[in-house]
């Protein structure tokens, strides 16, 4: 029934154009995010066409037989327009494994988009996955608002805020994401002694790509000092907290509590604060989520599910 294509270059244009119509797809899984890093992987991402036209795409790579959707992404799958329907997406599965099988590929891990970064019901995937044998071997816990009908934060919150007002501390937007960077770096290092995954000067590129859904957004002193910053990924559905990071004073003074109350006034469905466990999700950071919770976070699930290739 479809006609798979691997994708290349001279297809870039064909590709964002899809996933910008598409009612799961985001910026992340445009070309100009997905390659900045293709140095790392060996891309094997899936264009696949019913009778001439651009049916559904699949960002992916490969690694030592197995086909990864797609590990420098935080989420991906099949990415599909309102056209799809559940009986055409089981056959995208089946013949794509069947293509994957001639390519001597012995199994898939496949990680689907959370189901709030669609503008419609999306997941006849997991259906699709379902059918294919397919078990859950990791499964991260985000925290999420819903930014049409905010929560009530808890009192401690509460208490940071007004502090911060008093404090004097704004916020506003900023282009100095090399000056918030050295404080994520900092903490992170004597937190968890890892860096972040992103390099300063990659992140400048994508935000360059991408000044519209790569937002910074920093909290500072009366006498304008740094104090604090959130690195937002702006998507249709979804306001995404991709770095978060403060000063030792800028903890003192409820400076992230003033840049919350800003993010929550922002326009759309949701905020996204990002997953609170490690390990493929054996481990939840409780110290972490109390804080997403206090300002109202819930959880949605960050899956990742994998298959073998009969």
């Amino acid at each position: 029934m479809f006609d798979i294509v691997r994708y290349t270059t001279d297809r870039q244009a064909e590709w964002d154009a899809f996933v910008e119509k598409s009612k799961n797809g985001t910026f992340l899984m445009k070309r100009g995010y997905m390659d900045y890093h293709a140095d790392r992987f060996v891309d094997c991402s899936l264009m696949f066409y019913l009778k001439g036209k651009l049916y559904a795409v699949m960002p992916a790579n490969v690694c030592q037989e197995v086909f990864y959707s797609h590990q420098g992404l935080t989420y991906g799958g099949l990415i599909m327009n309102e056209r799809c329907t559940a009986a055409k997406v089981l056959k995208v599965f089946e013949e794509m494994n069947e293509w994957l099988k001639s390519k001597e590929v012995k199994k898939v891990v496949y990680k689907p988009i959370p189901h709030v970064y669609s503008t419609l019901p999306s997941e006849e995937d997991l259906y699709a996955l379902f059918r294919c044998g397919a078990r859950l071997v990791a499964r991260g816990l985000s925290s999420s608002i819903d930014l049409t009908d905010l929560p009530k934060w808890k009192q401690n919150r509460r208490t940071a805020l007004n502090k911060a007002m008093t404090e004097g501390v704004t916020v506003k937007r900023s282009n100095d994401l090399k000056g918030f960077w050295e404080i994520l770096t900092k903490n992170l290092m004597q937190v968890h002694g890892v860096v972040p995954v992103h390099r300063v000067e990659e992140m400048q590129l994508l935000q360059s790509r991408f000044p519209k859904n790569i937002v910074l957004l920093v909290a500072k002193s009366r006498e304008g000092k740094l104090l604090a910053g959130i690195l937002l990924y702006l998507t249709k559905q979804v306001v995404h907290s991709q770095y978060i990071s403060a000063t030792e004073e800028g903890k003192t003074v409820g400076a992230v509590d003033a840049i919350m109350y800003e993010v929550l006034k922002m326009n759309a469905q949701y905020f996204d604060f990002g997953i609170s466990t490690e390990n493929g999700g054996q481990y939840l950071n409780e110290k972490l989520i109390f804080q997403k919770e206090g300002f109202g976070g819930r959880g949605i699930c960050y899956d990742t599910y994998e298959y073998t290739i009969s």
